[in-house]
């Protein structure tokens, strides 16, 4: 008999592309693009924003798959981006999960990046890029948190690889930068004072905005020192304001960062496919 034939397992590979524009006083949809896994949903707005959830038709990402989003939210528009539900990043029986996200913010336009929770399973592995140009008088936040297994299911994850890097410009000037890595033995990782001490749930926060010093006292208020900390850190791209969080679950850090985004959009609610 001839050798058995190895078959390649399928992965996922998705592309999708939004650009909203300003018209009538409303922000509106310009450009639309969506390929494979990647889809993306506009409901219907009320108070001339908009708000596009992003799907992973494929109910989530192993080693090998690969997603890439492009956004721009063109002068003088309104952008909310969000998920249907949390990015589940399941065991890899080999590569690396790659999802690399491209935004593009206008003059006076205003953006707000918030995915859903993106939890880890044992033995995943994901490399992550988000990468933002900003115009000079852009507003901007972003949202970044991680669950290192899911508590309430006995689950946590204990090995594997997580990368996360970002890269913020503003009128061309790199403004905010960070590598986050995550590699091999997560449990003896994490448990370490000066990483998670013992968390599975973690977030990253970052405001751009003229207002951002404004901000500060507010959100220390809202975070308890032992759950997280509230910087305003100034270069000569301009200043942002950058909060730590850490919880022992996703939902004790749910309830962090619900008061917390709702404040830094200026009291409006989180997205509606947000719940508790």
């Amino acid at each position: 008999m001839g050798e058995t034939a190895m078959i390649a397992p399928q992965r996922a590979w998705g592309r999708g592309r939004l650009t909203a524009k300003p018209a009538g006083g409303r922000t509106r949809l310009d450009t639309f693009y969506q390929e494979g896994c990647a889809k993306i949903r506009v409901p219907e707005s009320f108070d001339g924003r908009m708000e596009a959830i992003l799907i992973n038709s494929s109910g989530g990402l192993t080693g090998g798959d690969d997603l890439a989003w492009r956004f721009e939210a063109k002068a003088g528009t309104d952008l909310t981006l969000t998920t249907q539900a949390c990015e589940r990043i399941y065991r890899a029986s080999g590569g690396v999960a790659q999802v690399e996200t491209r935004i593009t913010v206008g003059d006076g336009a205003r953006l707000a990046w918030l995915p859903q929770e993106t939890i880890l399973f044992d033995g995943s592995t994901l490399s992550r890029r988000l990468e933002v140009d900003l115009a000079a008088d852009a507003g901007f936040l972003a949202v970044e948190a991680v669950l290192l297994g899911r508590k309430a299911m006995g689950e946590t994850m204990r090995r594997g690889l997580f990368q996360d890097r970002w890269r913020i410009r503003r009128a061309g000037r790199l403004l905010h930068a960070e590598n986050l890595k995550l590699d091999g033995d997560i449990t003896a990782l994490t448990a370490q004072p000066a990483v998670l001490g013992g968390a599975l749930a973690f977030a990253t926060i970052l405001y751009v905005g003229t207002d951002a010093e404004g901000h500060v006292a507010r959100l220390r208020a809202l975070i308890s020192p032992a759950l997280g900390g509230v910087s305003l850190v100034s270069s000569a791209a301009g200043e942002r304001l950058v909060a730590r969080l850490v919880a022992a679950d996703g939902f004790a850090l749910r309830k962090i960062l619900v008061p917390v985004i709702s404040h830094l959009r200026k009291d409006a609610p989180v997205p509606k496919v947000w719940s508790l």
